[in-house]
């Protein structure tokens, strides 16, 4: 099917919806690294699709930051830097504390039996599919989003989940890129125990710390990280 037919087909909105998830997936995973130009023909032929869909599924990852616009060359994926992802966790911290406190001081039963499912679901799951050496589990994933999303959730903000979730994105194309150096040295699942049992409890600030200290954690890793920022070697 050449682009034109495949443009056509279902719509560009249509299209472009369906780019866009794929595109997203394939940026948030690494599979498009990070200051990779994206050359229009090439996505064309591999997401089957055509320039006007793909135009518009690019504008909206660039205005997601996920993708940038360099004058007079075109779409390159989002470049990475330690400054960069020091501060996104700051403002997440920020905005999800935020979040978490009106969330909690409009607690109702069912937003705690949802937190609760969550977490006893989540740690029902291994992060890894092989106990000896990293494989990634897609539904741990899955889970620890629903998680974190849940803790947020009813928070009675619309727009402030959406830039939470925005910003969630942004830091787990970080996540994903040092994965397997961050798997071994953490135990995530009594992080997010200890999360829960507080807000279950009602203690705000504590729950607040736990959830900052949670992303720090994450965000120390990943500045360390040598396989993503090369140029830790020259400074050591």
């Amino acid at each position: 099917m050449d682009a034109a037919a495949v443009e056509g087909a279902g719509g560009p909105s249509t299209q472009a919806s369906h780019v866009y998830d794929r595109l997203r997936d394939d940026l948030l995973s690494g599979k498009l690294a990070p200051s990779r130009k994206l050359q229009m023909r090439f996505l064309m032929e591999t997401y089957q699709t055509g320039q006007t869909p793909l135009r518009e599924a690019l504008n909206r990852l660039t205005a997601d930051g996920l993708v940038e616009v360099r004058e007079q060359r075109g779409f390159y994926v989002r470049d990475i830097s330690r400054g960069e992802l020091a501060e996104l966790t700051k403002t997440r911290c920020w905005v999800e504390s935020l979040a978490l406190r009106e969330s909690m001081a409009a607690t109702t039963p069912h937003w705690e039996e949802q937190l609760l499912v969550a977490q006893h679901r989540l740690s029902r799951t291994p992060r890894s599919l092989n106990a000896t050496e990293f494989e990634d589990n897609p539904e741990w994933e899955r889970l620890h989003r629903t998680f974190h999303h849940t803790l947020i959730g009813n928070c009675g903000s619309q727009s402030l989940i959406a830039f939470c979730n925005q910003l969630a994105d942004q830091l787990y194309r970080y996540r994903r890129l040092s994965i397997r150096k961050a798997f071994p040295s953490r135990h995530v699942g009594d992080e997010h125990l200890a999360i829960a049992n507080a807000v279950m409890s009602g203690n705000a600030d504590e729950a607040v710390n736990l959830l900052t200290a949670h992303y720090q954690r994450t965000a120390d890793v990943i500045l360390q990280d040598e396989a993503i920022f090369p140029d830790l070697r020259r400074t050591q």
